[in-house]
């Protein structure tokens, strides 16, 4: 079996037809069993508190909303090489979904950075670069509407995702970039001495996974309703162009 067969929009919906169920309660049974694992069954951290706690949603939306744009630019690249009309429905599909994971790091962010910087925000790299993959979200997504005709689009705004790649890597590794800013290193690390404590790691593995499926849902469940909705304007058009 080839993975370009799911080029095809009827082998498409087929099979995401198939799995969504599954990738629902999955989905659903780890993030909700994440957070009840983390907020109610770990201890308080010995120098955050219990606001270390809102760990568990800022990192697995955090980790989305970049991995979110990644998957619209490899949709967006296979679109530009292969003219696949599925992948450039995909890479639409997932950009409202990654904007609304941008928002909840960007809020939760300064929910967890109020009480352990003293303010709301600061113009860290990190938070700054996720600001900046926040407006390419909503500059991608607007793209999308201001153009009909949809190749057009499609062209036009894989060009953009492929230049807000640049601050999705940034988002990603700007800790590592720059030395300085508030923002701390990476919660989860090879590094023994970094990486968070086994107590809050495990519950936080299970929050991410279970907003991996969610996300891998979603974006199934929309890239059908576009192709559909795609469909409909076909057939709308034929008719206008019958009674003509």
């Amino acid at each position: 079996m080839s993975i370009w067969e799911y080029a095809n929009p009827k082998k498409f919906l087929h099979t995401s037809e198939r799995v969504l169920p599954s990738l629902w309660v999955v989905s659903a049974v780890l993030i909700l069993g994440g957070l009840i694992w983390g907020f109610f069954f770990t201890p308080d951290d010995y120098r955050q508190g219990s606001t270390v706690k809102i760990i568990y949603l800022h990192v697995p939306a955090a980790l989305m909303a970049i991995n979110a744009w990644f998957m619209m630019l490899l949709a967006s690249l296979i679109w530009v090489i292969r003219r696949h009309h599925v992948s450039a429905l995909a890479a639409k599909a997932a950009a409202p979904v990654g904007i609304i994971m941008t928002l909840i790091a960007l809020i939760t962010g300064a929910i967890w950075g109020q009480p352990m910087w003293g303010t709301w925000w600061a113009w860290d790299p990190r938070l700054t670069s996720f600001l900046v993959l926040f407006l390419f979200y909503l500059g991608y997504i607007a793209l999308w509407e201001a153009i009909d005709n949809p190749d057009t689009a499609a062209d036009l705004t894989s060009i953009l995702c492929l230049v807000g790649s640049v601050f999705a890597v940034l988002s990603r590794y700007a800790v590592n970039f720059w030395n300085q800013g508030l923002h701390q290193g990476a919660s989860l690390s090879l590094d023994k001495e970094e990486n968070v404590a086994d107590v809050f790691a495990f519950p936080l593995y299970t929050c991410m996974a279970g907003f991996i499926l969610f996300f891998i849902a979603l974006v199934l469940y929309r890239t059908g309703t576009e192709i559909r909705a795609r469909r409909m304007k076909a057939l709308i058009a034929r008719e206008r162009m019958s009674d003509a």
